[in-house]
């Protein structure tokens, strides 16, 4: 019980035609003790940016928390909302610059008028990558296959929503650290649509 709350997770962020789909599982550990099974993953950073954390959850809801806050201060100087390469980059310079102190994978995506949906990786280290889809957390290892055989570019809204939900059920059900539910959000022009399929609504994948 002493252990640092960890959230072994699996987490996915895929760009469509029109925006974003970010997901991720539920599940919160804390060594082999599961210390909350319907944990939001995904964090608003601006009404048009979310981000999904990985590692350290004490880490990770700092470093958002920072991020959110320049983001607000911000928008108010610009007088718009902010890009989102911009957040982006900013999770970056954190990780990178505390990068001895700090256990924390992120993946970032939203969308903004200049850019369009945009997906960023911050893995361990404060590296970044833009990516038209990235997957993170401990149930990613388990997931590449799938993904790279099904994945395919210019998805429209609804295919992004099943292979996200797809892939997340897959990693879920063969890691020990994720599972729960399936939580998702579509970043769009029009604003954020958030959905959640409990374990019931998940699709059923044969396991061998």
């Amino acid at each position: 019980m002493k252990n640092e709350l960890l959230t072994g997770t699996s987490i996915m962020a895929v760009e469509f035609d029109g925006g974003v789909v970010v997901g991720a599982d539920s599940r919160t550990s804390l060594g082999t003790y599961v210390s909350n099974r319907v944990t939001d993953k995904l964090t608003r950073v601006t009404d048009s940016i979310y981000c999904c954390r990985s590692g350290s959850a004490a880490d990770t809801q700092a470093i958002a928390d920072i991020v959110s806050s320049h983001m607000e201060i911000l928008q108010v100087k610009l007088g718009e909302p902010p890009l989102v390469q911009v957040a982006a980059n900013t999770f970056k310079e954190i990780c990178y610059n505390y990068r001895d102190m700090l256990m924390a994978g992120i993946i970032v995506a939203g969308w903004d008028k200049t850019n369009g949906g945009q997906v960023y990786t911050i893995p361990l280290g404060g590296m970044i990558v833009r990516q038209p889809i990235a997957i993170g957390g401990s149930g990613s290892t388990f997931v590449w296959g799938y993904v790279d055989a099904t994945y395919k570019p210019n998805m429209n809204k609804e295919q992004t929503v099943d292979f996200v939900k797809n892939t997340l059920t897959l990693a879920l059900t063969r890691d020990g650290s994720s599972g729960g539910v399936v939580r998702v959000a579509i970043i769009t022009k029009e604003g954020v649509e958030r959905r959640v399929f409990l374990h019931n609504e998940l699709p059923e994948f044969y396991q061998g």
